[in-house]
């Protein structure tokens, strides 16, 4: 479970774990550790019951990721019995610290640093091999912390870390132990520290024959400088030294304490860790600064030590500070001096509503007093050194800056600058006001001159733009009308093809499917619909011969509409032996498109009957054109027929019908006159709107004075 990857664990996958609990200390808020053969993994239970370590549980709940190691988490813990802890693996402690061991049982040795009851457990810090790493053990009772401190331990627990939960990153290396046999003194502190001999500040890191890290030193001092709960400086007649406590104890400046602490190295310097104090009962020591070199710092002497310098102040930086939540808001002032050719910063905290050290002015020469902590690398060689100002009383102030600073000088210049540089823009500006001036009234008479040049071009161009405007609006016009005409005429043909080729080809399918169910049972009846379907054909062919024909040769389009219909006599006559004649009455005139297509075809449909029913041997067309209307009437001297029996649509004939539908259209009328015997006559009358009125066809292309009478004979038969 603890190996899963990250990327898995995410997914929330259920998950059931058997093994032991091995650590379910109050610190972890519920969660416990549960291992088995395999490994072991932490088990998020913070609204649940938290077991006991040794008893053998049943875990089901889902992966989580977790701050730093895959975790159980929405679990349900079901007991299955006790048993007893998994074997305690040893571990050293580069593995311990790399966090590799998460979760497992573990088993490590140390030194305790320090010691504390904290809750319902002790909080213990031990260090081995340089690293720093808690224990929480279990409180037992008539345990004094503070006597652990410096005693050799081997402690039997689960490791865990502290982590950047964001992150999800290692901060410190933890162990919870879950039973007081787990946590094995070896070897305690032998003798009280503070009976040993006391030993000088600066031989802290000198060579002595029994030096040892592990083992507490006692050392005495008078108080230069502390910060309580965090460090404290002590001196001597030897020197100075850096003493890290967590101690809350406070002393004020020139108190002689005693301290026991770890001796240890920061920065390659010396300092005591993890330090107790007890005032040593000695009168209080004034405390005064030691005048130091330069040269001696750089050597490495005087560090921790309380020493004076002098140096010319020349930046300053300031800053809110609080070191609790509980202390009032104070500021630190970081000073930086140079003296000869070296700097250096002095940093000291003042409350907020004085700020004395803010208000020195920048290139004073000052006596800055102050702990000296010094920095180096390597080989022993000062990088650079910063003192710790005690009160705003340790910065004196030698001499106060000329009033002719640099940087007023600089504002000075500046100033000057700027004046001259805005005498001489007012002087080359009213220069170019001058000179602009006369140029604009040069300009200015120009312009007149090329304004009315181009007054009197504006107009030439306007009356060029207006001619070609109304041109193009003609033009455009005239190709709307043109495009809405083939629109028209392209509307009317699909009209035409579907009001007759189509209902003649539907009506030709229905009588040839008729036919074929008739043709076994009933030859005869098939036979009249074949009849009938081959009727319906031949009006096919004559609606198509029309259509293509109206197509191809626009008669209307070339001659008025008496010529028009000689002309597609002559063609549907050819070959009959039939003579027709076409006479013209009243003034004839172009009508409207609409109008003499339709009389056209129209005239074109009563002369198909005259060819296919009347066996007539004359056909008479008159086109009387009226003031509001125009009446055309084909006259036969055929069988003739009765006009109430006629066959129709439903016998496969749609030339009558059709020519009523178009007249009907147009808000005109058909009549049909004829009997047996006597021939046929076929009237059509179309009313014409006045406004539809068009002016008379030139003389030579129709007259009235001269009727139009055509005729036409053929023997031949088409």
């Amino acid at each position: 479970m603890i190996s899963l990857p990250a990327e898995r664990a995410w997914l929330q996958l259920k998950v059931r774990v058997t093994g032991i609990v091995t650590a379910a200390d109050p610190a972890l808020k519920g969660g416990f550790f549960v291992q088995d053969s395999s490994a072991g993994v932490f088990v998020d239970n913070a609204n649940g019951h938290r077991p006991e370590p040794g008893e053998v549980v049943e875990v089901s709940g889902l992966s989580m990721v977790g701050a730093y190691a895959p975790i159980v988490t929405g679990p349900v813990i079901r007991k299955l019995g006790t048993a007893p802890l998994p074997p305690a693996k040893p571990v050293p402690i580069e593995r311990l610290m790399s966090g590799a061991e998460d979760s497992q049982r573990i088993e490590v040795s140390g030194i305790v640093r320090a010691a504390r009851v904290d809750g319902e457990h002790l909080s213990i810090d031990l260090m081995s091999g340089g690293y720093s790493f808690r224990v929480y053990a279990p409180l037992a009772s008539a345990t004094d912390p503070q006597a652990l401190v410096a005693a050799q331990v081997r402690v039997r627990g689960t490791a865990a870390e502290a982590h950047n939960r964001t992150l999800r990153q290692l901060i410190r290396a933890e162990v919870y132990v879950p039973v007081p046999a787990d946590f094995i003194v070896e070897k305690p502190e032998l003798a009280n520290p503070f009976d040993q001999p006391v030993v000088p500040l600066s031989s802290l890191a000198q060579y002595h024959r029994n030096n040892s890290l592990d083992e507490r030193i006692h050392v005495k001092g008078v108080v230069t400088l502390q910060k309580p709960g965090e460090k404290l400086f002590l001196q001597d007649a030897t020197g100075g030294l850096q003493v890290q406590s967590r101690q809350p104890a406070i002393f004020a400046p020139g108190e002689v304490v005693e301290a026991v602490g770890f001796p240890n190295f920061e920065n390659y310097l010396p300092v005591l860790q993890d330090a107790v104090f007890r005032k040593a009962g000695d009168p209080l020591v004034a405390v005064t600064p030691k005048q130091a070199s330069l040269e001696d710092v750089q050597n490495g002497l005087h560090h921790a030590d309380y020493v004076s310098f002098q140096g010319r102040l020349i930046d300053r930086a300031t800053r809110q500070m609080r070191r609790q939540m509980t202390d009032p808001a104070g500021m630190q002032t970081t000073l930086v001096l140079q003296s000869t050719n070296l700097l250096f910063t002095a940093e000291g905290d003042e409350p907020a509503e004085k700020a004395e050290l803010a208000l020195i002015p920048l290139g004073s020469t000052l006596e800055v007093s102050g702990i000296c902590l010094t920095e180096i690398d390597s080989d022993g060689k000062m990088k650079s050194f910063r003192l710790l100002i005690r009160t705003p009383n340790d910065v004196k102030i030698l001499e106060r800056p000329s009033w002719f600073t640099p940087r007023r000088l600089l504002v000075g210049f500046g100033l000057l600058c700027a004046v001259l540089v805005v005498i001489m823009g007012w002087t080359v500006m009213l220069s170019k006001k001058n000179a602009t001036l006369s140029l604009l009234i040069r300009e200015r008479e120009e312009a007149q001159i090329e304004l009315q040049r181009a007054h009197d071009l504006l107009e030439e161009r306007v009356k060029e733009r207006t001619a070609e405007l109304k041109f193009q609006i003609t033009a455009r016009k005239e190709s709307e009308l043109q495009s809405k005409a083939v629109l028209g005429e392209r509307t009317r043909l699909a009209q035409e093809l579907h009001d007759t080729l189509e209902q003649s080809l539907a009506g030709i399918a229905l009588q040839l499917e008729a036919a074929s169910k008739l043709y076994e049972r009933n030859p005869d009846a098939a036979v009249r619909h074949l009849d009938l379907a081959r009727n319906l054909m031949n009006q096919s062919q004559v609606e198509v011969r029309r259509s293509v024909w109206d197509l191809r040769c626009r008669a209307l389009e070339q001659f008025d509409l008496p010529g028009a219909l000689l002309r597609s006599a002559r063609q549907m006559i050819h070959g009959t032996g039939i003579r027709v004649e076409l006479e013209t009455r009243g003034q004839a005139r172009p009508l409207p498109e609409v109008v003499e297509e339709n009389l056209l075809r129209m005239g074109q449909e009563a002369l198909t009957n005259v060819i296919k029913h009347s066996e007539a041997a004359r056909a008479d067309i008159e086109l009387e054109f009226g003031v509001q209307n125009v009446l055309l009437k084909i006259t036969d001297d055929g069988r003739g027929f009765n006009p109430e029996t006629a066959v129709g649509p439903q016998d496969g004939h749609f030339g009558l019908l059709g020519m009523s539908e178009r007249a009907k259209r147009l808000g005109g009328k058909v009549q049909i006159e004829s009997a047996p015997g006597k021939g046929t006559t076929v009237r059509v009358e179309i009313p014409v709107e006045p406004m539809q009125i068009f002016q008379p066809l030139p003389a030579d292309e129709s007259s009235a004075e001269e009727p139009v009478i055509s005729s036409a004979s053929e023997g031949a038969t088409t």
